[in-house]
């Protein structure tokens, strides 16, 4: 599988900026690996309403986003301070058996800061299909005993901690070079951190439990 890098943008106003892989092809692995792509990217930019989304590709809902700010900008015209979408994509991790996506947005609708997120999507490289975290591992608490050892070393020494018995583990777990990427968006986990947090399992003490090597 192939990918190419594709820029979406809101010409016009300059609020929405996206740079994302788009996998090569028009067979149903290509299919459906760029359809989970937009999907999220559709969500991502979701402002006001969010009963139902009306777009259906990514230029749709770049444009709903640029007239939500139109009709903000309308009923504030005195305080109006600019929006702003950022979604950047990025291959991890690639082999014959597992694709590995990050997808990194930054979303600000006139707040004081915006809201950073990172979502990791695992694909079945022969169907395209998205693989659940439990899908990872043939021993998932086998997993969780190593996660659990490794977030403990990584963190306390930098006074973050996370109670013995409350300890879980994150949305986003995905593969990388270096091995298993676990990370923590800021909804996750109660630290003083002003961004993601994240640590890697290295392959050789974790490959016992991979389900895709």
């Amino acid at each position: 599988m192939t990918f190419q890098e594709s820029h979406f943008s809101s010409d016009q106003n300059g609020l929405v900026d996206i740079n994302i892989p788009v996998a090569q092809g028009e067979d149903s692995i290509a299919t459906s690996i760029n359809a989970t792509i937009e999907k999220h990217i559709i969500y991502e930019l979701l402002a006001g309403e969010t009963e139902g989304i009306n777009a259906n590709t990514i230029q749709e809902s770049i444009a709903g986003f640029s007239k939500e700010y139109s009709n903000f900008k309308n009923d504030f015209p005195d305080n109006t301070p600019l929006w702003e979408a950022q979604i950047d994509g990025d291959i991890m991790f690639q082999s014959e058996a597992i694709i590995s996506i990050a997808l990194t947005s930054y979303i600000n609708t006139g707040g004081a800061q915006g809201i950073l997120h990172i979502s990791i999507y695992n694909f079945n490289a022969q169907t395209g299909k998205t693989i659940l975290n439990k899908d990872l591992f043939n021993d998932y608490d086998g997993f969780f005993k190593i996660a659990k050892m490794y977030y403990q070393k990584e963190f306390e020494s930098e006074g973050i901690s996370m109670e013995s018995e409350k300890f879980t583990l994150p949305m986003n777990i995905g593969y990388s070079t270096e091995g298993i990427l676990l990370l923590y968006n800021m909804n996750e986990i109660n630290t003083f951190s002003k961004g993601p947090l994240d640590f890697t399992i290295p392959y050789s003490a974790i490959s016992y439990y991979l389900n895709y090597q």
